[in-house]
Order: C-alpha cells, then sequence, then structure tokens
C-alpha cells in the first residue's frame, strides 16, 4: 500500500493535483474536503470530531482493504504540535499493512491561492468556498493565524517532494510526483 499526503495551504491546489494524480495512477484520492462538506450539510456547521470520526472509519477500512493505495489532501498548520501528531496518527493506521509513506508540499503566493480559491473545480466539489467573500476573507486569515507553507529544509521525511506550483499546471505536478515517487 501506498500513501501520498499532499500538504498546503488553502487553494493551493491539493485537491486539483490529487484529481490528476489518481488519474495517472492506481491511486484513489480522498480529499479533505469529502468529509467535511457532508458534514457541513448534516450538521449545518463544521463539526470536528464527527469529521475527524468519519475519517478514522475511512482510513481504517481503506488501509486494510488491499488496495494499491491513498492520496489524502491535508491543509497544514506546520507550527501545531496537533497537525503533526495527526499525520503520525493517520501513519499508524497504515503501518501495519506495510505502507510506504509519500509527503508532498504544494506552495503558492497568495495572489495565486486567491485566484484559485474561485475555480469552477474547486466550487464545484466544495460548497463551503461558495460564497467568495467569506471564503477569501477565511484564506487571507488563515494565511495571518496559520504557519501552512514549511521552512526551507525543516521537513525531513523520506519520500518528501516540495512543489512550488504557482506557474505549473495541475497535471505537471500530477507527473512530477508519478516521476519521483515511482507510483
Amino acid at each position: 500500500m501506498k500513501l501520498v499526503f499532499i500538504l498546503g495551504d488553502a487553494a493551493v491546489g491539493k485537491m486539483t493535483v490529487g484529481q490528476e494524480l489518481m488519474k495517472i495512477t492506481d491511486l484513489r484520492l480522498f480529499h479533505n474536503h469529502m468529509t467535511i462538506e457532508p458534514v457541513i450539510e448534516i450538521f449545518g456547521r463544521f463539526d470536528r470530531n464527527t469529521i475527524a470520526e468519519m475519517r478514522e472509519i475511512i482510513f481504517r477500512n481503506y488501509a486494510a482493504s488491499g488496495n494499491y493505495g491513498m492520496i489524502f489532501t491535508l491543509m497544514m498548520d506546520f507550527d501545531a504540535p496537533s497537525d503533526w501528531e495527526y499525520l503520525a496518527h493517520v501513519k499508524e493506521i497504515f503501518a501495519p499493512y506495510g505502507t510506504e509513506f509519500y509527503y508532498v508540499e504544494l506552495i503558492a503566493p497568495q495572489e495565486v491561492r486567491l485566484k484559485r480559491n474561485v475555480t469552477e473545480n474547486r466550487l464545484r466539489h466544495k460548497a463551503s468556498k461558495r460564497d467568495i467573500e467569506i471564503s477569501n476573507q477565511r484564506l487571507i486569515n488563515d494565511d495571518l493565524n496559520h504557519r501552512c507553507v514549511s521552512y526551507e529544509g525543516e521537513i525531513t521525511f523520506s519520500n518528501y517532494l516540495r512543489i512550488e506550483n504557482a506557474d505549473k499546471t495541475p497535471e505537471e505536478v500530477a507527473r512530477l510526483i508519478k516521476e519521483t515517487f515511482k507510483l
């Protein structure tokens, strides 16, 4: 089994790159909003515990499935110990199955991400982003309050790839990931 974490700031292209990577590999995509959006729809609000429980079930069952692998996207605050602990926790779920882990960090400046925040693909898959004014303000506030870009050389995982993707298409980024990790 292979597990590819795609990490990065809001609207950096995690889901879109994951979609493209899924097209050219046998990996399946589990982007973070696949649990966020139904919970918001059902509860009328973001409910962290329910989202975490849903992900836990999916991870456990997928890890035991015998499938080739998964792509999981996550907006990570590199200053938050809880985010590092969450990555470690997900790895613990998959580790007993001989899983190989890969980490991709996508980076793009805020002005690029604000443009991507309103793309048709993003809005189709993420209903909670459809109020553009609120979504843009949340992106800006997240940039002020969280460090979602690692420091150069901070990440020491084996199988780590940092990609500045402001001037790259999702298809180019997916091919780079596939070729680098031989997926």
